[in-house]
């Protein structure tokens, strides 16, 4: 019997052990009552409400930021656009679609295909002598008779036949 006790002694010292890492257990994790949990999670709830709204302002706000970017490099490569065609224009380009076409063929610059492709260019007409309008000024004269005597003379007609 004296084993027996020694088996008791055990299980009971066994048992003693761990009803005491249980009590140490318990008293290392902070005594919640439901009211306090319930609170806590509805903290934890709105905490994360919040940073999804914040997720979702700045995806809307790099969405925004992405969408204006884009805008801005099609407005700056129509610009550049512009800015090529008003270059062949005025340098006096037949037709800019077809210049466009060749220019890349001679490094974007105007002037090396205007020597390349003399053809694809018009000759820009010499400024006349006038006034604004186009026609002669008022003030210089002119004298439609000389021209025609010099005519007559060269031609072998004799002067005498102005009147008739």
């Amino acid at each position: 019997m004296a084993g027996d006790n020694h088996g008791i002694e055990e299980t009971q010292a066994t048992q003693a052990q761990e009803d005491l890492g249980q009590q140490q257990t318990t008293q290392d994790q902070p005594q919640v009552s439901d009211t306090d949990w319930g609170k806590a999670v509805a903290e934890r709830d709105e905490k994360i409400a919040a940073l999804e709204a914040q997720v979702a302002e700045a995806a809307k706000n790099a969405e925004a930021a992405e969408r204006l970017r884009g805008e801005i490099a099609e407005l700056k490569a129509q610009g550049e656009s512009d800015r090529i065609d008003f270059r062949l224009q005025l340098a006096g380009v037949r037709n800019v679609k077809a210049a466009r076409a060749i220019l890349a063929d001679h490094g974007g610059d105007v002037d090396a295909l205007k020597e390349a492709e003399p053809w694809l260019f018009a000759d820009v007409p010499a400024k006349q002598q006038g006034g604004k309008t186009g026609l002669p000024n008022a003030g210089t004269s002119t004298d439609a008779g000389k021209t025609m005597r010099r005519w007559r003379k060269l031609a072998g007609l004799d002067d005498s036949n102005d009147n008739a």
